[in-house]
């Protein structure tokens, strides 16, 4: 099976603009569409997860308008965002599917949905926060400052410090997580530059403000979610999850120790268990 590690960057067309993706996994399975965070590219996610989920469904990895080798310009609203997306699903004529969001991409998930329920089966929303949600990607905070401004950080060891918890063991982790994103080696995305940061972080401000009554939009998701945070996140903090599970119809929370925004990929064993479970399920009920 074509895993993360190998799988070609193919490009689909939507009215001229040209977004790159990787398609890989078991085609008996309804697709999972994969939703990146901030800046992330195709490069940044990572294959124990990934590789995982393609034994059961397709994973299909997307880079929307100016991330990585997509064209266009970057979007400074999450609706804007979700619209590429849903223009991306639209050319690879995919009428059904699975999505997950992880940080921004679990933003850009929620809006999808509620634009176009028809499309989506279930959902994933993986350190993310609902609209109108609070603390979400500050990063002038200390905590995470203080890393993003060290020069002694490169690349990925800026991911390893804040994507998780400062325990011994979370690091441990973080450090195995980064040694992962390398085995790729040829067909690698551009990285994300400044532009991309600024759009997405006036992206971010503006999906902290509430329109209308707060949280009132969940209700109007009818689809099973499941929501994952870790308790320690300080770039989303796990009370944004804490809202999405009880304001969603049809949400089950899962939090993990000892772990930060990355929580997906500390605990990865256990999150393909639990993702694979739920998405498999027939049921139309969140429990599993």
């Amino acid at each position: 099976m074509t895993s993360s590690i190998t799988a070609p960057t193919q490009f689909a067309d939507a009215s001229g603009t040209k977004y790159a993706y990787r398609r890989f996994g078991n085609p008996s399975g309804l697709p999972l569409l994969c939703l990146q965070h901030f800046t992330g590219n195709l490069d940044n996610w990572d294959p124990a997860v990934t590789d995982r989920l393609a034994v059961e469904r397709e994973v299909i990895l997307f880079d929307s308008a100016g991330i990585g080798r997509s064209d266009g310009t970057v979007p400074n609203t999450v609706g804007t965002m979700a619209e590429h997306a849903m223009a991306f699903l639209d050319a690879l004529n995919i009428e059904t599917c699975d999505v997950l969001g992880y940080s921004l991409g679990g933003m850009v998930a929620q809006d999808m949905v509620r634009s176009r329920p028809s499309v989506f089966r279930k959902m994933v929303l993986v350190g993310t926060a609902p609209r109108g949600g609070e603390d979400v990607m500050h990063l002038d905070k200390p905590i995470l400052a203080r890393f993003i401004n060290d020069k002694s950080l490169r690349g990925y060891q800026v991911l390893q410090k804040i994507f998780f918890d400062q325990t011994a063991s979370s690091q441990a982790a973080g450090g195995e997580f980064i040694e992962r994103l390398a085995q790729r080696k040829d067909d690698r995305d551009k990285p994300s530059g400044p532009e991309v940061a600024q759009a997405q972080m006036a992206a971010f401000r503006d999906w902290e403000e509430p329109k209308g009554e707060r949280f009132a939009d969940l209700n109007g998701i009818k689809q099973p979610v499941l929501v994952i945070n870790g308790v320690h996140d300080e770039m989303i903090p796990v009370r944004n999850s804490y809202w999405l599970s009880e304001n969603l119809p049809n949400a089950v929370l899962l939090t993990y120790p000892d772990a930060g925004h990355g929580s997906l990929f500390q605990w990865h064993d256990s999150f393909t268990r639990q993702c694979n479970a739920f998405l498999s399920c027939d049921s139309q009920l969140a429990p599993f």
